[in-house]
């Protein structure tokens, strides 16, 4: 009995330290924007979800939550927000750009996929997707890449394609989510019908 109550106390405190040194990375109101529909879809701006360290991975999970800590930066919330502003309520895609490259954190996926989509309204296909997959690099799972990304294969003709990222986003957030909803909208419109994601 006591080698069995030394044992449970010790994976009591071994679970504190654990829980102690895990970073704690909040979670922000700032979308990341779009879908179909009556607006941005719900894409709070979080880092993917991770899953506790092992015990050989610590120094990596330091230099994930450094990576991550701009995101408890004031300046840099308010930019992402008034960026966020900028593409949503006023349509300004090329300030929106500007505004998103100054945050200085161009591989957080919220923030690539929101030049991707900028680069898209405007028209620059070839940017757009150097920018979606700069996303996706960043967050292979980040839902809101793969619906704009969709789209975006639907605008080129890539049908086949679009339904490939269908079925990503269906893996990802089920066949419920509004990325998953807006996207099987669009495949289900003729081709050539003008998009207005």
């Amino acid at each position: 009995m006591t080698r069995f109550a030394t044992s449970l106390v010790t994976l009591a405190l071994l679970s504190a330290g654990v829980i102690a040194t895990s970073p704690t990375i909040p979670v922000l109101a700032a979308g990341g924007g779009g879908g179909g529909g009556g607006g941005p879809s719900d894409d709070v701006m979080r880092p993917p979800a991770t899953s506790p360290p092992s015990p050989g991975t610590r120094s990596s999970h330091r230099k994930r939550a450094q990576k991550q800590s701009f995101l408890s930066d004031p300046a840099f919330v308010e930019g992402y927000r008034s960026a966020y502003s900028t593409i949503y309520d006023r349509n300004d895609y090329a300030s929106a750009i500007a505004e998103l490259r100054a945050l200085g954190h161009d591989d957080y996926a919220n923030v690539a996929n929101l030049i991707g989509y900028s680069y898209r309204k405007l028209g620059n296909y070839e940017l757009s997707q150097v920018w979606y997959e700069r996303a996706l690099k960043s967050d292979p799972n980040h839902v809101l890449t793969w619906n704009y990304y969709g789209l975006w294969q639907i605008e080129r003709g890539n049908r086949d394609q679009a339904e490939f990222h269908l079925k990503r986003i269906a893996a990802i957030c089920g066949t419920d989510c509004n990325e998953y909803r807006t996207l099987a909208e669009a495949l289900e419109k003729p081709p050539g019908t003008v998009l207005v994601y």
